[in-house]
């Protein structure tokens, strides 16, 4: 299949906006990716034409709202392979299903003294709710270190797991080297010696290859729906039912209640309401059902075709430009993390954004990493199915420009 690149481009309008009277060269979609038409409108005809509460009324407009967000849920747990659509709880986004599970399952199944795995290239959002259970409940946070080509020190992790590991946390995409961890390896570890559930962090993975959750044996799977060209504000928990069903509510309010009583207290409703909480955000749960079904159109073998050639024309060509440091393996996913010599990043993005270029620049919500690399921060430019070579070869000529400007 010849992958549609140019019809694809047309389907996201803010392409065709100019920058600093330069045509917008968006690589910033690992952050937040945009979205096509067919997401927009969908959300914007669902205010037009069928906005209402949802599981709280019996007239039409209720009704319609309920069915389509309850499809977008069967559609989800079809998209990640789940066995229900109960194990699909809608969130705000990743680091609230992490969130979630830290403090409904973290804080109910475990005790002083166990231990937690993550790794040492972990988003914030997969590291800060561990160390907020750890001190809570006096457990021991370990990590799978990192090896200077970007990798995982995967040898590490059998000495780190034992019979008081209760969770093995990873990110399945790091989303500042694009190293893809060699999940069903580690899990297989973890498995062999422990108990251990495993929550994967899927943010950076899901717009890229398809996921399949049973194949991967995981107990939990997160991911956002504004990375996977959806609207901002919604994201996905799996969770095996098992496990869910075991779990208390996190929140209280709304919709996830049996029953309320100022004498005898509340009964909680089953699985999946009983983690939703008060009003959801229903125009943003049938977005991200039209951005799945946008994404399936394509096919997600054709995107990692594509983006795969692409990341690879992408490195080629930037090792072309002098003093620029790279980061991360060369078999890699998405992004791409390099620095200008001393220069910082903050200063070089933007020289890039005054030629209409957008890059991330910081930390990249990824303090630990940049300590092992002994750096402040990184620049990160990131591929998404509507990059295309156009927009690598202006910015190699916009890293070159600046080059000559800095006179390195």
């Amino acid at each position: 299949m010849i992958y549609p690149i140019d019809q694809i481009r047309s389907d996201f309008p803010i392409l065709t906006r100019h920058v600093n009277k330069q045509k917008l060269i968006y690589l910033d979609s690992a952050a937040s990716a945009q979205k096509p038409n067919t997401v927009i409108n969908c959300e914007s005809n669902y205010y037009r034409q069928g906005y209402a509460a949802v599981h709280r009324g019996i007239h039409t407009l209720s009704s319609e709202a309920t069915d389509r967000m309850e499809q977008v849920r069967i559609q989800v747990s079809r998209f990640i392979n789940a066995t229900s659509a109960d194990e699909i709880i809608f969130t705000k986004g990743t680091t609230e299903g992490i969130n979630l599970v830290a403090n409904s399952w973290g804080r109910h199944f475990t005790q002083s003294g166990d231990n937690i795995i993550i790794t040492e290239m972990e988003h914030h959002s997969n590291i800060v709710p561990w160390q907020m259970l750890a001190q809570e409940k006096n457990l021991t946070l370990r990590y799978i270190p990192l090896l200077p080509n970007g990798t995982l020190d995967i040898d590490r992790l059998s000495s780190l797991v034992d019979k008081r590991t209760r969770l093995f946390a990873i990110t399945q995409v790091s989303n500042v080297l694009g190293t893809v961890t060699p999940l069903t390896s580690l899990i297989s570890i973890v498995r062999s010696s422990s108990d251990a559930l495993v929550l994967i962090d899927g943010a950076q993975g899901v717009m890229h290859k398809k996921v399949n959750v049973q194949a991967l044996d995981c107990d939990f799977y997160v991911f956002s729906g504004h990375k996977l060209y959806g609207p901002s504000g919604i994201g996905i928990l799996y969770g095996r039912k098992m496990l869910l069903d075991s779990m208390p509510p996190w929140e209280g309010g709304g919709s996830m209640i049996r029953s309320v009583t100022l004498k005898f207290g509340t009964t909680f409703s089953r699985i999946p309401t009983r983690f939703e909480a008060g009003s959801p955000n229903t125009a943003g749960i049938i977005g991200l059902g039209a951005a799945i079904d946008y994404i399936e159109q394509i096919g997600l073998d054709n995107i990692q075709v594509y983006e795969n050639r692409l990341m690879c024309y992408a490195l080629q060509t930037l090792r072309q430009v002098p003093e620029l440091i790279l980061y991360g393996p060369e078999e890699r996913i998405g992004v791409i993390a390099f620095n200008f010599h001393h220069h910082h990043a903050y200063d070089v993005g933007s020289f890039l954004d005054q030629y209409g270029i957008a890059i991330r620049t910081g930390h990249l919500c990824a303090m630990p990493l940049m300590a092992y690399f002994k750096v402040p921060s990184m620049c990160r430019a990131s591929l998404a199915i509507y990059t295309n070579y156009d927009d690598i070869d202006c910015l190699v000529t916009g890293l070159l420009r600046i080059h000559r400007l800095l006179k390195l």
